[in-house]
């Protein structure tokens, strides 16, 4: 069974690529470039690559030449993938990039032939226990190393705070974990269930946090992820309606304010063969 298609907006991908790039690991990043080879140009596979954030992060971190393979179902982001292409490398050497349209949740280890690398960023908590044994069926048949970067973790702090924050935060962990037809969605426990499959394989995981720090100065990525996280909670329990608009005021003037601190908890994985 594939997964249905989910529509994410380029718009939403661009307002979170400076959050995300500050959040990413860069111990993991050191521990990785003493696992890569060290000669040749690197063949790196980019799994739901969006419009490409975590080539742009990771590719002038990383020694060139780089050829990255991004893959995604959503042709109109693999086009923004390639247009907004990263590089240089980190020795200033060019970094290339091949579109692959195709689908993370029937990926098959054929289509890592070759990879250097395997990469993926805001991907875990999207799939279904089967979806994941999936993916990493596939990246273990690479035989390379594997970073995949901000998977949620259920844990959200916002400063100051407020009596409804845990009730919304707690319906909206619940609907990252809901039934799907394609079977319940792992959320906040893809990251556990990702340690114990790969464990499985006899591969080593090195598991580093990477939350999102929200302040003053990101007042438009904290209105629309606080309009995301409150609508999924009252999607999830419709009777946090009754209470929500007051609640969306008080938080959106406290944004506008330069008031609101959250703390939004992910973590990345470094799984090395």
């Amino acid at each position: 069974m594939t997964a249905e298609p989910i529509r994410v907006s380029p718009a939403w991908l661009d307002l979170r690529e400076p959050a995300d790039a500050a959040a990413r690991s860069r111990e993991l990043v050191g521990h990785l470039r003493r696992r890569l080879p060290a000669r040749g140009a690197l063949v790196i596979h980019d799994l739901a690559c969006g419009s490409g954030s975590m080539g742009r992060w990771l590719a002038p971190l990383l020694p060139g030449p780089q050829h990255w393979v991004v893959h995604d179902r959503d042709a109109d982001l693999l086009a923004l993938a390639a247009t907004a292409a990263p590089g240089p490398a980190a020795d200033g050497t060019a970094v290339t990039v091949e579109t692959r349209c195709s689908d993370v949740t029937r990926l098959a280890s054929q289509e890592l032939g070759g990879a250097s690398l395997v990469t993926g960023s805001a991907l875990l908590d999207l799939l279904t226990w089967d979806e994941l044994s999936v993916v990493i069926r596939a990246c273990a048949g690479a035989r390379c190393p594997v970073l995949l970067t901000l998977s949620v973790t259920g844990r959200v702090r916002l400063t100051p705070p407020d009596a409804l924050d845990q009730r919304v935060a707690a319906a909206f962990d619940a609907h990252q974990r809901r039934p799907t037809p394609r079977g319940r969605l792992l959320g906040p426990d893809a990251v556990e269930a990702a340690v114990e499959e790969f464990g499985r394989l006899s591969a080593e995981v090195i598991v580093r946090p990477s939350p999102w720090r929200l302040g003053a100065g990101d007042a438009a990525l904290t209105a629309e992820w606080l309009a995301g996280w409150l609508g999924a909670a009252c999607e999830q329990e419709p009777a946090l309606a009754a209470e929500a608009d007051l609640y969306r005021r008080r938080r959106l003037r406290a944004v506008e304010a330069g008031r609101l601190g959250v703390i939004v908890g992910h973590a990345d994985l470094l799984v090395l063969p």
